[in-house]
This record gives C-alpha cells, structure tokens and sequence, in this order.
C-alpha cells in the first residue's frame, strides 16, 4: 500500500550537518520526497506537534529540543512508507538501535544519560509512528500546496 509518512531531522541533526545523509538512507531504498521545507518550531508550534505528551513530565524536554534549531521536514511516500520509514531510523533509544540505521550508525544517547542531563533524547528523527499518526503530523507541518505528485524511476521497478 502507498502511505505518506512524516519525518522531522531534529535541530541535533541539522546541527551535526547529517541531513544530506540521512535524506541519502530514506532515497536509497526507494521512498519519494512529495515535500520538504526548513522549520524553525516556536513553543505554539511544537504543543500542535507534540499534543499527546503535553502535560507529561517529558514535554518540556521535547519543547526545548525541537525549538532549539532548525528542522528539516519531510513527507516521503511510498510503499509501507510509515513501517519502512521506522525501520530505516531504528530504536527511539539510539542506544539500543541496531548497526545500519540512522539512529545506530549516528546517535548513542540512552533514556537514563537524558533523564540525568533534565534533556530530551537526542535521536536525529522524528518518524510517525502509525498512519494515523502521519495524516495528523503531515496536517501540521504541510499545506496540501506544498505537497507534490510526480513520478521517479523506482516507480517503474517496485510498484
């Protein structure tokens, strides 16, 4: 099934100057960019964002880190896109992601090393977790004007 999904790279990511290699892991297998744009969140926006956990004792972690700087969003599509797209970034705990994703070739923060610096996590990408998810997340971060249909030449081999 074609889904579209979010991914955000992190002000950590843009920071490190990883976003050309992280964008180069999603294209290799095959996923399409139909939109991309530099954000900078303000409070207001990353409440809309974050909905679900404001009020949790975390939130202000993630407030501070995804206002911090710069991020880079993105619609990709493509077959399975919000499973793939999970695959590909690996363990919301970069220490516990596998070799070969995003977050275990470039992140190695745990939970306990956070929690011990009052910190979010600093694991380079946000990915929707469900298709759901991406609708909602796509809704906040795109107008449908800043989305694109076009074709690539993976189509014509995997679809």
């Amino acid at each position: 099934m074609i889904q579209r999904t979010l991914v955000l790279l992190k002000p950590d990511a843009v920071q490190r100057q990883l976003v050309g290699r992280i964008i180069e892991r999603f294209e290799w297998v095959g996923l399409k960019i139909v939109g991309m744009k530099m954000v900078w969140a303000d409070k207001e926006f990353a409440k809309k964002h974050y909905a679900e956990h404001v009020g949790k004792p975390f939130y202000k972690f993630l407030e501070e880190m995804i206002t911090e700087g710069p991020v880079v969003a993105m619609v990709l599509e493509g077959v399975d896109a919000v499973p793939v797209v999970r695959k590909i970034v690996g363990s919301t705990e970069p220490s516990k992601a596998l070799p070969g994703t995003i977050r275990g070739d470039f992140a190695m923060h745990s939970y306990e090393h956070a929690d011990s610096k009052k910190s979010a996590v600093k694991n380079l990408v946000h990915a929707s977790d469900s298709e759901e998810s991406a609708k909602r997340e796509i809704s906040i971060w795109f107008s449908s004007s800043e989305l694109f249909e076009y074709s690539t030449v993976h189509e014509k081999h995997v679809f």
